[in-house]
């Protein structure tokens, strides 16, 4: 029998993946439930007496989906592939096995306990929970030799946003395979592969108005489902966030742009920023320090003591670099109880001399609203006012992903708490109050000056110093 299949690029791409861990997703239309269904025939016909598993988080939405689009392109006839309904399980002729699947809530991956499979797949990743990830992760097994792979789709959303972003799409570019440390402590692979609905060139000229309905979406779907842009979600404080807007490539700072260091200090995670202040008071976050306990960077496992976390911003500001400002939350100036010194006369007597920013978090969160903002610049165009180097990774991954707290809509959300950290240190620059650059000033050169340029004898003319060339 000829089995004929017409993949897209990024479906090839998805299905070609050796990663252990593969997320293909982004925008809507973009094939990706499609490309796992092939993908899973392919492998089970590579692989005689594989088994695999493929999830949806309910049945209506399994039953809708996957189970009645595999069933309208699967080898069906001469018996080398039969799916039962009351079992929602596939079996080749080879043995292989593809068994479709749901969970409801938490509780239901205990069904797969005692389970093994070769590949495990999720469709939509994003409605499903990351502790039923994790405990499906642990029925990936066998002794047999087949590739061992966690195979997933997503768009952005959900109640899974945060978790899969952080798991996929934070940890590096698109489209590499990335080198990660699992939750048991060994290394793994993950790769996030991205989808749009032009990738499917089979959904445009079968319904070329898909992508003109997508854009009569409100703008966080529109965002989420047309441009499979990750950094918008329900609940997103800073929801005018845009990567491809307020993250920029490293430049060389002009040495004349006026420069602060804001930082948020606490015994588990130190998180500072370097910020450049141009001549039109754009601000530029162009260096990053974010150490924890965790990190294995701090002293004794506690994270940064104070002469420890002075040390490090000292280190990380090259000589000759000359700081305005330093600044640092209020908390910082209370005596402590064990010797009587505050945190900033420590901080002083290690060599970083700070300057209280203001802890009023409503203001402060306004202020970081406003940097981020639009204006007209001197071209006419509309930019924001602060951006940063796509070397601040940890400011880039927590800025867009705080909530609002529930119980203040103009407050952000303490947790959870590791998300806080960077964007605290930033609101401390936000709510400071700052000064442009000056340009540098132009040197005046007298006519003797003007000679020496051209190699020519010193004051031919016998005019002196007392002409001026600008």
């Amino acid at each position: 029998m000829e089995l004929k299949l017409t993949i897209t690029a990024k479906q090839r791409e998805f299905i070609k993946a050796t990663a252990r861990e593969v997320l293909f997703g982004g925008a809507a239309g973009g094939g990706k439930s499609r490309g796992q269904l092939t993908d899973a025939l392919l492998y089970a016909l590579k692989y005689p007496g594989s088994k695999q598993l493929i999830l949806r988080r309910t049945f209506p939405d399994l039953e809708r989906s996957l189970i009645l689009e595999h069933l309208s392109f699967y080898p069906l006839k001469n018996g080398i592939y039969r799916y039962n309904s009351s079992t929602h399980r596939g079996t080749f002729k080879n043995g292989s096995t593809l068994e479709f699947g749901y969970l409801d809530n938490e509780m239901d991956v205990y069904q797969y306990q005692g389970a093994e499979y070769d590949t495990i797949r999720f469709d939509e990743l994003t409605q499903f929970t990351e502790p039923m990830y994790l405990y499906l992760i642990s029925r990936l097994r066998g002794v047999n030799t087949y590739p061992k792979q966690i195979k997933s789709s997503a768009n952005p959303g959900g109640v899974g946003h945060i978790w899969v972003k952080s798991r996929f799409v934070d940890i590096g570019p698109a489209g590499q395979v990335h080198t990660v440390q699992t939750e048991t402590g060994k290394p793994s692979t993950r790769i996030f592969i991205p989808s749009r609905v032009t990738d499917n060139k089979a959904l445009m000229q079968s319904d070329p108005e898909y992508i003109e309905r997508l854009e009569q979406l409100p703008e966080k779907e529109r965002r989420a489902l047309l441009y499979g842009d990750w950094d918008i979600f329900d609940g997103q404080f800073f929801g005018e966030f845009r990567r491809e807007k307020h993250v920029c490539k490293p430049f060389a700072i002009p040495a004349h742009w006026r420069r602060y260091v804001a930082l948020d200090y606490g015994m588990d995670m130190l998180a500072a920023y370097w910020i450049a202040i141009d001549e039109r008071s754009r601000a530029w976050v162009y260096r990053e320090l974010y150490e924890g306990r965790d990190n294995g960077k701090g002293e004794d496992g506690r994270g940064h003591i104070i002469p420890a976390a002075a040390r490090r911003l000292l280190e990380m500001t090259p000589p000759g670099e000359k700081i305005y400002c330093w600044l640092g939350p209020p908390d910082l100036w209370n005596r402590r109880n064990d010797n009587g010194k505050s945190g900033v006369e420590s901080f002083a007597q290690n060599g970083v001399y700070l300057e209280m920013a203001s802890n009023n978090r409503v203001a402060g969160w306004r202020a970081v609203h406003e940097w981020l903002a639009d204006s007209q610049d001197e071209h006419g165009d509309m930019v924001p006012g602060l951006r940063i180097f796509d070397t601040c990774p940890n400011l880039i991954r927590t800025l867009p992903a705080v909530q609002y707290d529930p119980r203040n809509s103009e407050d952000v959300a303490t947790e959870p708490h590791e998300l806080t950290h960077a964007p605290d240190a930033l609101r401390y620059f936000c709510i400071s109050w700052t000064s442009p650059a000056k340009p540098p000033e132009q040197k005046e050169h007298t006519i003797l000056d003007y000679f020496k340029l051209r190699d020519a004898p010193a004051d031919p003319l016998g005019l002196g110093d007392d002409i001026v060339v600008i």
